[in-house]
């Protein structure tokens, strides 16, 4: 059986850019393909929304937003108001739509999944609770997300250590089905994304 391939990013190591807009930075955590240019497959970041504003468009994606600290933010998606997002709440918009936000508890820092539905399915969950929690996949990428202090991930077996706050996990599975196991001496809090490419 071929190994999966496995690569940790470190949060300490994100590199920061200005939005799309210019209303904000975002740390980019993960993205495929790694080539730093606006067109990509997927993208993971993590942004600080410091004030009400709009958000960047991004034609030709789907966007997955969370907030990871801060008291939550609310969205207006083309004219429409939606409830408060709070902590380790997932909520799905298109890249198309015109997005503003209110921060009614003040700056926040949220983490984004942005991807190409015409490419790729993407499924994005939270985990927290007292560990160990495992899950099986088939998804050809998965990437994990540590947003606790330290978390341990065992890929059909084999131990990776995501060692600080906000730390990523990618793995890059061969066919067929992994087993992933999630594991930390606190309370779990992480958050799963796998990726299936579209066939044609």
């Amino acid at each position: 059986m071929t190994a999966p391939e496995v690569r940790l990013y470190r949060a300490a190591d994100y590199p920061r850019m200005p939005w799309r807009n210019g209303g904000g930075t975002t740390q980019e955590v993960a993205c495929h393909p790694a080539s730093g240019t606006a067109v990509f497959d997927w993208r993971l970041s993590i942004a600080d929304v410091a004030q009400d504003g709009g958000f960047s468009a991004f034609t030709g994606y789907q966007r997955i937003i969370s907030v990871l600290e801060g008291q939550g933010i609310q969205l207006t998606v083309d004219g429409r108001d939606h409830p408060p997002l709070t902590s380790r709440q997932a909520y799905a918009f298109s890249g198309d739509a015109q997005v503003h936000c209110r921060l009614p508890g003040g700056p926040i820092r949220d983490f984004n999944l942005i991807y190409a539905p015409a490419r790729y399915h993407a499924r994005l969950q939270w985990v927290g609770g007292t560990g160990p929690w495992t899950f099986h996949s088939a998804a050809q990428t998965v990437l994990v997300l540590n947003a606790g202090q330290t978390l341990s991930v065992r890929v059909n077996g084999a131990a990776h250590a995501l060692p600080a706050r906000y730390d990523c996990l990618h793995i890059e599975a061969p066919e067929g089905l992994a087993e992933y196991r999630l594991d930390s001496p606190d309370p779990l809090d992480a958050c799963v994304i796998e990726l299936v490419p579209r066939t044609a």
